[in-house]
């Protein structure tokens, strides 16, 4: 009898406990320090794998795209459940965005999925601000990215399937 309340206890504290995630923040979030905004930037930018989704084939040979051609964005959709999203110009969007305005639409932003908007939302403001100096110092390049589209609408371009299945027993 005292094995099972062992494992009921055990099981209660599992449930109740919040996942790392979920946990109050500090009232100082961490924060990338040392070097140039820039460089800082240019950092937290491919820590972040903002290029994985952002930058026209970099998971094929990743780090080697030059910075001329970086960050401008993805015509490959991914399609899901929410529709079709694509991965906007983000040197496009920053330059038509003061730093001010940066902060606020990234404290604001929800972008479909597969984004991580929720993770951006956890960085410093020093950290935002120096992403910020990194992408807008790359210029502005390229072209505006298709808009998102709703579910049961099909892009015209590429896509990647990102349909959650349920395995077979």
């Amino acid at each position: 009898m005292r094995h099972h309340l062992t494992i009921l206890l055990c099981a209660i504290v599992t449930v109740t406990a919040l996942p790392p995630w979920r946990q109050p923040r500090a009232a100082e979030p961490l924060a990338v320090s040392g070097g140039s905004q820039v460089a800082i930037g240019e950092y937290l930018v491919a820590i972040g794998g903002c290029n994985d989704c952002h930058t026209v084939g970099w998971s094929h040979a990743p780090g080697t795209t030059p910075p001329s051609q970086r960050l401008t964005g993805s015509p490959v959709g991914w399609h899901g459940p929410w529709g079709t999203s694509f991965a906007i110009n983000l040197r496009l969007l920053t330059q038509k965005l003061d730093e001010t305005q940066w902060l606020a639409y990234v404290a604001s932003m929800q972008p479909k999925p597969p984004m991580p908007w929720f993770n951006m939302r956890a960085m410093s403001v020093a950290d935002l601000r120096a992403m910020y100096a990194y992408i807008r110092s790359l210029g502005p390049a390229g072209a505006a990215m298709p808009a998102d589209l709703p579910p049961g609408v099909l892009p015209k371009t590429a896509y990647i399937e990102a349909v959650p299945l349920t395995p077979m027993r």
